[in-house]
């Protein structure tokens, strides 16, 4: 369920998937202890469209703010951490807190992002050096010095759906596939700035409007910046990311791990990928001395090396002139800022309002800052008390997902005892890190957004480069306290559950069983479940990619997740749209998987005893509720294509249809057979 933070994104602006505002949820989240009574419409049939039976009356009486492109059910989490993240900062940049200190670096980027006054009087000058370099580019060995510098972490493609950077290529520092105790070097295609290959590739009418108003997007910004011949000059920049994309593996290929096994020494690039000055590369970007590595799509390598070669040097020149200012956009005067997010906000996502300043600000210091910030956080907002229930949960659900395992009848024993080794040395991180990132090496300047961002760009990138070969750290976290998210860390064989996410409506410490192992506990059991899907399922105990399975075991796995592709096939968000099964797989192999076994620990947790009536609903009503009231949401068209296109996730309404192939939920609601959502018993994918 990841979606993590990276720089790029930050100055870009970008908005998490799960972002939106919804006061009337909130507000309900806030008068009840349990499922949200007044958001069931109890019109509908539950056998029929259990979607909208459990959030029927919040759909009505919900409206998607103008800034937003999406409304949902993480909105009160969302609003209230950021509300509270807002506050810390606004504290520390009224502190006068002396120099050096964390609070001073939070007050002074906070502050040097929301002085527009200062921004507006320095205009383009914070930009010029960086595009005279660029100018002063004369030939292909000083072109691929220019692309190697722009190298920078922004990809993470086992936690993220960010599998491209805006630069020609990225980096993800991480364990290595078979030396999970040490930290590796993958690069990562990069090179275009529309979200995915299909936005320049498809035929669809609906993509060929928006390659249209991108090129009209990158004339205006040109404009903007002074360049002469804008109109030329975009369809140039247009031409050669299309030829990138072309050369860019799909969204579902880059899921299978088995393809990203591809280790490069620095000779591999030479064979493999002619056309760019490797070594001058690795020489800008600080990487002359790594011996090797892991690249993730050997065919993007070798077709954009090419294109370094084969496409002129003034469109490369124009190529990196563009991508810096639109990269920095959200630093630069408000006419630059404002054509972004016309472009990116309305045309791509639909989106009508930009955010408020201060929420951008605040996400500029999370993606900088962030954990200088969830000291505070954790320490304010999450008692030990809230961390010890949430641990109980935990350790109910991963006991659970043991039985099953041990239950399994079309499993060969040694698969099994690998399958509970994972569970044995999983690590599950609960509210906040055990260490925390130390920032006092980052200059942050009152005065200087631009050189802020600049700068904390280079020091992460500095940071991740410096651990290559060192000893891996598994109890690293790789999200935030204040982050309203969760994640499974397939290398480290590690969870993190931010205390953000464990907050009502999801977690409440008054609410009954059944409503907190439905809402929260699903998605424990879901991280938990990463361990075990498509990508998960390759990685052993030690977080090295290895097949622990017998052969038997691994085609009765592939057999389970194909139908479940298949199930997810044949959704259909929109009547010329269809949800792609393989690009989600792995995402769907964890609700179901994790439905499962957070139902099992449930019904552990009432050690026999009958639980608790709500509304009139059982326990077992209550728990299935909760779990699609996790996915209330409502999308605007733009943002909901877009996350068809580009997202491992399905659509909030289709996860939660997830339930169609849990029998309890059946039982629970007497579903049978000629309602709309019934599966027949064999028909129904059962994979843990």
């Amino acid at each position: 369920m990841s979606h993590l933070i990276h720089l790029a994104f930050i100055a870009f602006g970008a908005t998490l998937v799960f972002s939106s505002a919804a006061s009337a949820q909130e507000a309900s989240a806030k008068q009840t202890h349990g499922i949200a009574l007044s958001h069931i419409d109890r019109s509908v049939n539950p056998g029929d469209d259990f979607y909208r039976f459990a959030n029927g009356e919040w759909i009505k009486k919900s409206d998607i703010p103008a800034d937003r492109g999406s409304i949902g059910a993480f909105t009160a989490l969302d609003d209230t951490a950021n509300k509270r993240t807002a506050g810390i900062i606004e504290e520390a940049a009224k502190s006068q807190a002396k120099p050096g200190t964390g609070a001073r670096k939070i007050a002074d980027l906070y502050n040097s992002y929301m002085n527009e006054k200062a921004i507006e009087a320095k205009g383009l000058a914070p930009l010029q050096p960086h595009l005279k370099a660029i100018g002063a580019i004369k030939n292909k060995k000083q072109l691929a010095h220019a692309l190697g510098a722009t190298l920078r972490a922004d990809v993470d493609p086992l936690n993220n759906t960010n599998f491209h950077t805006s630069n020609l290529f990225g980096i993800w520092v991480a364990p290595g596939f078979h030396d999970s105790a040490h930290y590796g070097a993958y690069l990562l295609q990069g090179g275009i700035v529309l979200p995915d290959r299909e936005y320049y590739l498809s035929s669809s009418d609906h993509m060929r409007d928006i390659r249209a108003k991108y090129q009209a997007h990158i004339v205006a910004m040109l404009k903007l910046a002074g360049f002469t011949e804008p109109e030329e000059r975009a369809a140039r920049i247009m031409e050669l990311e299309h030829a990138i994309a072309e050369k860019h593996s799909s969204l579902a290929d880059n899921e299978d791990v088995h393809k990203a096994d591809n280790t490069w020494s620095k000779t591999d690039f030479v064979i493999k990928a002619p056309g760019l000055d490797w070594s001058e590369y690795f020489r800008a970007a600080g990487l002359d001395k790594q011996a090797s590595f892991i690249v993730w799509q050997p065919a993007a390598f070798t077709g954009e090396a090419a294109l370094v070669s084969s496409v002129s040097l003034d469109t490369w020149k124009d190529w990196l002139a563009f991508h810096l200012i639109e990269q920095y956009a959200g630093v630069l005067p408000k006419a630059f800022a404002e054509e972004r997010f016309a472009f990116f906000g309305k045309t791509l996502s639909g989106t009508p309002q930009q955010r408020p300043r201060w929420q951008r600000g605040v996400r500029v210091v999370n993606g900088l800052l962030g954990d200088e910030v969830g000291k505070i956080y954790a320490q304010r907002y999450f008692s030990p008390e809230a961390k010890t229930q949430a641990q109980v949960m935990v350790a109910n659900i991963v006991e659970a997902f043991r039985k099953r395992i041990e239950a399994l009848t079309w499993m060969a024993p040694t698969t099994k005892a690998e399958a509970q080794a994972k569970l044995n040395t999983l690590y599950v991180g609960v509210g906040y890190p055990e260490t925390w990132r130390d920032y006092s090496a980052l200059k942050i300047k009152a005065d200087d957004v631009f050189g802020n961002l600049w700068r904390g760009g280079l020091f992460e990138y500095h940071r991740e480069v410096k651990r290559l070969g060192a000893s891996v750290d598994k109890k690293e976290w790789s999200m935030m306290p204040q982050t309203v998210n969760a994640v499974n860390l397939p290398l480290q064989n590690a969870l993190n559950f931010p205390a953000a996410i464990l907050q009502p409506p999801f977690f409440d410490p008054q609410a009954p069983a059944a409503a907190n192992y439905g809402a929260i506990g699903s998605v424990i059991g879901h991280e938990i479940s990463h361990a075990f899907d498509t990508a998960g399922s390759t990685f052993d105990s030690t977080g090295a990619l290895r097949n622990w399975w017998t052969k038997d075991d691994l085609a009765h796995f592939d057999t389970a997740t194909k139908k479940l592709a298949a199930q997810y096939d044949t959704y259909k968000p929109f009547p010329n749209l269809s949800v792609n099964g393989e690009q989600t797989l792995a995402e769907n192999i964890a609700d179901v998987a994790g439905i499962s076994a957070a139902y099992d620990g449930y019904r552990a947790s009432l050690g026999g005893n009958p639980a608790p009536e709500q509304g009139g609903f059982t326990g077992d009503q209550q728990y299935f509720i909760a779990f699609a009231q996790n996915w209330a949401n409502k999308t605007r068209e733009a943002t909901l294509r877009r996350q068809v296109a580009t997202d491992s996730h399905a659509p909030a309404e289709f996860r939660a249809a997830t339930v169609r192939n849990i029998d309890a939920w059946y039982s629970a609601f007497h579903v049978e057979p000629g309602e709309k959502l019934y599966l027949a018993p064999a028909e129904r994918v059962r994979i843990w």
